[in-house]
């Protein structure tokens, strides 16, 4: 992922903690699939396997986040480097809160089993936003390993996709828990449930808008697709 440096110890640091990062990358996309199985098959075995394999995926924040800290201290990188390791720092960070994502699928996946909830519910529908979710991630992990600045402007453009979905399944819910009283405290949990995958999407983009900062030295968060076009000309 980084460039030849001066020093090849400082490149091979930096490719170390690249590596590190993509371990986690792939650790929290198979969370999340084990929480979409779970959501799918309603089955309990999926989902304790999610919280059980959250507490890696905290360590690993951890340790990556203190290999970050020694590589500043030592070796004080400037300008793209620096950027490169803040970014480095940031996608951790929205890695480990999709990992908290797909923990919170899994519970709201035993809540539903445990309330003996109809199977009539929508839940099957959340699959399709939840693959979009995924695919997404799995594309910024992609882009960030090669920072790609113009595959990072085509997450961005995706990630209103899950926010269609999300907001058209909400509108579903609505209608079940009113046709249905009876079904409000699973309609609920789905909701909180289809919430966690719009999330999974918002970290997505994130990681893109980090790959942008590196390559292009522009910060465009809260920017619009026109300003983020122009930011990577």
């Amino acid at each position: 992922m980084p460039d030849k440096h001066l020093s090849t110890q400082f490149d091979s640091e930096l490719t170390s903690v690249s590596s590190q990062v993509m371990e986690l990358g792939g650790l929290v996309e198979s969370q999340i699939q084990r929480a979409i199985f779970a959501l799918s098959h309603f089955s309990t075995e999926a989902a304790q396997e999610v919280t059980h394999n959250e507490v890696r995926v905290n360590a690993m924040e951890i340790e990556i986040d203190r290999d970050l800290s020694s590589i500043i201290a030592r070796r004080q990188p400037t300008a793209r480097d620096l950027r490169l390791l803040i970014a480095i720092s940031k996608t951790t960070a929205n890695l480990e809160r999709v990992g908290d994502e797909a923990e919170k699928i899994a519970r709201m996946v035993r809540s539903i089993i445990e309330s003996g909830a109809p199977r009539s519910l929508p839940s099957q529908e959340l699959r399709y936003a939840a693959d979009l979710a995924s695919g997404l991630l799995n594309k910024a992990l992609d882009a960030f390993a090669r920072l790609d600045v113009n595959a990072a402007l085509s997450i961005l453009k995706e990630d209103d996709l899950i926010d269609r979905e999300f907001d058209g399944f909400v509108r579903k819910l609505i209608t079940y828990m009113m046709e249905d009283p009876r079904t409000i405290s699973a309609s609920l949990d789905l909701l909180f449930l289809a919430k966690a995958i719009e999330r999974i999407g918002d970290h997505a983009k994130n990681i893109a808008e980090f790959i942008i900062y590196v390559v292009k030295g522009e910060d465009v968060r809260h920017s619009t697709i026109d300003q983020v076009e122009q930011a990577i000309k």
